[in-house]
C-alpha cells in the first residue's frame, strides 16, 4: 500500500511492559452473548435468509420484522458483572494485560459515549464497562486494553430480507441508515461516507481521552477508512497516550506504527520485529460465549504462548464471558492451571528475549495467518474458517533467554527421556554453561556438550504434566 501522509511522527515500537509482559487477555463480550449462538457474528448473520443463525434466531425469536437485534439489548442485563473479579482472573491466569472488546461491529458500546447513545451505560447493564475495568485491572497492576471492531459496521446490519427491521427509518440509532447490501464485503465499492468516519473516530478520541488505555487494538478492515481518519485515529491516540501502544492487522496501518499482529497465527521462524497473535481459548469456533461451550486445554495454551515468546512475539487470548457477566467454570479452570504453570515457570517467558533459534524438533514450523482470503469466505459464507492445529511433541522445544539463563521449555516426554540438541553444541551461539536445572525442583539436571549437541538426561518427576521448563545457568 502507498501512504501519502507523513507517518515519521506516529511511529511507535513495542513498549517494554509488552515486550517483557508476553501475554494478555481480552472479552468478546456484548449483545451477542444474549443468543449465544454460534459465534459473535450473530448480529450480521442473523440477517443473512437461509444463514444457519438466521434460521435459529427466526425458530427461537421470530421474524425480523417482529424481533432484531436491538431487542437483545435489554435482556443483556450483565447482573453478574464484577470488574474486581475480572481483574482477579487476569491476575490468576498470569496475563498481564487485558480489557473488554470495547465495541464490537454491532455498534454497541461498552462505555459511556456521547456521540453513541446504543451504550452499556445508557441502555442494558447501565454500566460503564469499559471505565470499570480499567479502575480495577489498574488496581492490581494490570495494563489496559482497549479493541475496537466498529469499522466493521459500515454494512455490517445490511439484510437479504426486505421486510429486516434494519431497514425501518427509525431503527437508524442502532444500525445505522440502509446502505446498498455489498457493503457488507470486506472491501466494498461503496465506501463509508464523512458521517460515518467521524463518528469512527470520535469514538475512538472518547475512549483514548477518558481511560487512557495502554494498548489500543484494532481488529482489521481499516482499510475501508481514508488514510487521514486512520492518521487521526493514531494520531489522537499516542495524543492522548504518547507510551501506548497500537496493534494492527494488515496493511490497515504502515510498519512501525506500533505492533503488527497476526489473528489466530504464526511465524515458523523467530522474527526481528516483536509482534501480537490474537486467538482464543475457546475450542469452539467463536470469540463468544455460546451455548455448550468448549475450551482448549491449559497445555494448548502452554505450547502457544512458548511457541510465540521463542518468535519474539506475545500471545493475546480471548475468551468471552456468559451474558451475565461470569465466566463458565471450565474457562476459568483453564485459566487457572495456565496461571499455576507460569508461577513456576514464568521466569522463561516473562522478561525473556528470543535466543539465535526458536527451538528444535520434529514439528515443521509454519506461517500462519487469519488472510483477507479467509475473511471474504467467512463474509460470504456466515462461518469463520478453523485455523490449522499446530501441536508441539516431547521431542520439540522452544529456547528463550536472559542475560543470566537459557530456558528450554519442553511439552512431553521426549524418546529415551533425553533431549539432544544440536543448536546448544559446545562452541554454538550458547557459551559456557554452569549448571542445569528444572523449574519447580531442586534437583540439577545432568547434561554434557560436545561439538555435536548438548545432551540433557530429564528428571523422571516433572511438576506440570503440560511441560517444563529447564534453566540453563550462564557462566
Amino acid at each position: 500500500m502507498n501512504w501519502s501522509m507523513d507517518w515519521t511522527p506516529l511511529m511507535h515500537g513495542a513498549p517494554q511492559w509488552m515486550r517483557d509482559g508476553k501475554f494478555g487477555l481480552f472479552f468478546h463480550w456484548g449483545v451477542y452473548s444474549v443468543p449465544a449462538c454460534e459465534n459473535e457474528w450473530y448480529s450480521r448473520n442473523m440477517y443473512l435468509k437461509g444463514c444457519r443463525q438466521n434460521v435459529e434466531h427466526e425458530k427461537r425469536f421470530g421474524k425480523l420484522s417482529e424481533f432484531g437485534y436491538k431487542d437483545f439489548i435489554p435482556q443483556f442485563r450483565a447482573e453478574r458483572f464484577d470488574p474486581d473479579a475480572w481483574a482477579s482472573l487476569v491476575k490468576a491466569s498470569g496475563a498481564k494485560y487485558a480489557g473488554p472488546v470495547t465495541e464490537h461491529a454491532d455498534n454497541y458500546s461498552l462505555w459511556n459515549s456521547a456521540v453513541n447513545p446504543v451504550n452499556s451505560v445508557k441502555t442494558g447493564p447501565h454500566r460503564d464497562v469499559a471505565g470499570e475495568c480499567a479502575a480495577a485491572f489498574r488496581r492490581r497492576g494490570i495494563k489496559y486494553l482497549a479493541t475496537f471492531h466498529h469499522q466493521w459496521l459500515w454494512g455490517w446490519f445490511m439484510s437479504t430480507d426486505s421486510e429486516a427491521d434494519v431497514y425501518d427509518p427509525k431503527n437508524e440509532i442502532y444500525y445505522g441508515p440502509a446502505l446498498p447490501l455489498e457493503t457488507n464485503r470486506y472491501q466494498p465499492y461503496r465506501l463509508p461516507d464523512q458521517q460515518f468516519c467521524d463518528v469512527w473516530l470520535e469514538k475512538i478520541r472518547e475512549v483514548a481521552e477518558q481511560y487512557r488505555p495502554d494498548a489500543l487494538y484494532f481488529d482489521g478492515r481499516c482499510m475501508i477508512l481514508p488514510e487521514e481518519y486512520r492518521y487521526r485515529a493514531a494520531e489522537c491516540y499516542y495524543g492522548a497516550v504518547p507510551q501506548g501502544v497500537i496493534t494492527y492487522k494488515q496493511e490497515d496501518y504502515p510498519k512501525g506504527l506500533g505492533v503488527f499482529d497476526v489473528e489466530c497465527g504464526r511465524f515458523a521462524e523467530k522474527q526481528d520485529f516483536f509482534w501480537q497473535t490474537d486467538d482464543r481459548l475457546e475450542d469452539n469456533i467463536t470469540w463468544c460465549i455460546v451455548q455448550d461451550p468448549k475450551y482448549k486445554s491449559a497445555g494448548k495454551v502452554i505450547q502457544q504462548l512458548a511457541d510465540v515468546t521463542a518468535k519474539n512475539g506475545c500471545l493475546l487470548l480471548n475468551v468471552g464471558p456468559q451474558a451475565d457477566g461470569a465466566f463458565h467454570p471450565d474457562a476459568v479452570r483453564a485459566l487457572t492451571r495456565i496461571g499455576a504453570w507460569l508461577k513456576v515457570n514464568g521466569e522463561a517467558i516473562y522478561g525473556t528475549r528470543p535466543f539465535a533459534v526458536a527451538g528444535e524438533g520434529v514439528t515443521a514450523g509454519v506461517n500462519e495467518d487469519y488472510n483477507v482470503e479467509r475473511v471474504k469466505r467467512q463474509m460470504k459464507d456466515g462461518l469463520a474458517i478453523e485455523s490449522g492445529r499446530y501441536r508441539l511433541t516431547g521431542d520439540d522445544v522452544r529456547f528463550t533467554q536472559t542475560d543470566g539463563a537459557l530456558y528450554v521449555i519442553g511439552f512431553g516426554i521426549p524418546r529415551d527421556n533425553t533431549l539432544r540438541l544440536h543448536s546448544l553444541r559446545e562452541g554454538g551461539e550458547l557459551g559456557p554453561v554452569r549448571s542445569a536445572r528444572m523449574l519447580g525442583t531442586d534437583a540439577q539436571v545432568a547434561f554434557s556438550r560436545d561439538g555435536e549437541a548438548m545432551t540433557i538426561r530429564l528428571p523422571e518427576e516433572r511438576p506440570f504434566e503440560e511441560g517444563f521448563a529447564i534453566r540453563l545457568e550462564k557462566e
